[in-house]
C-alpha cells in the first residue's frame, strides 16, 4: 500500500496540485486541510505517515499546527512548503521538528524527492 499523506494548504489549487504530483507518484493522499486547526482534527482521525503543510495559513499557521501535530504524536513526520523569503519561519519550522521543507512555486520532482527522503 502506498504512503498515506495529508495536504494541508489554505489554497485550494495549492492542495490539488500537490495531491496531482503525489498521486502521480504512487502515493496515497488520505486527507486535506484548509488550516492549521483542521490539520490537528485530520492528522487524529487520518493517522497518515506524513503531512505536508503549508507555513502561511489563516487561524492557525503551520508553525503552530507543526507543534500540536508533534505534541500529539512526537514521531510524526511533516513536510513543510513556504513562499520564497520566509527563512526565518523556515528554521522555526526545522527547529520545532519539520523533516523538510519545499519552497513555492513547487517543482514536482522537489516535492517528490522531499516526500521520498522523509519516508525513507
Amino acid at each position: 500500500m502506498g504512503n498515506r499523506i495529508l495536504v494541508v494548504d489554505d489554497a485550494a489549487f495549492m492542495r490539488m496540485m500537490i495531491k496531482e504530483v503525489l498521486t502521480k507518484n504512487g502515493f496515497d493522499v488520505c486527507g486535506e486541510a484548509e488550516n492549521g486547526a483542521v490539520a490537528l482534527d485530520r492528522y487524529k482521525e487520518l493517522t497518515p505517515d506524513l503531512v505536508i503543510m503549508d507555513i502561511t495559513m489563516p487561524e492557525v499557521n503551520g508553525i503552530d499546527a507543526l507543534k500540536n501535530i508533534k505534541a500529539f504524536n512526537a514521531a510524526a513526520k511533516v513536510v513543510m512548503c513556504s513562499a520564497m523569503g520566509q527563512q526565518a519561519m523556515v528554521i522555526e519550522a526545522i527547529q520545532s521538528g519539520a523533516k523538510d521543507f519545499i519552497v513555492k512555486p513547487f517543482q514536482a520532482d522537489r516535492v517528490v524527492e522531499a516526500v521520498k527522503k522523509v519516508l525513507g
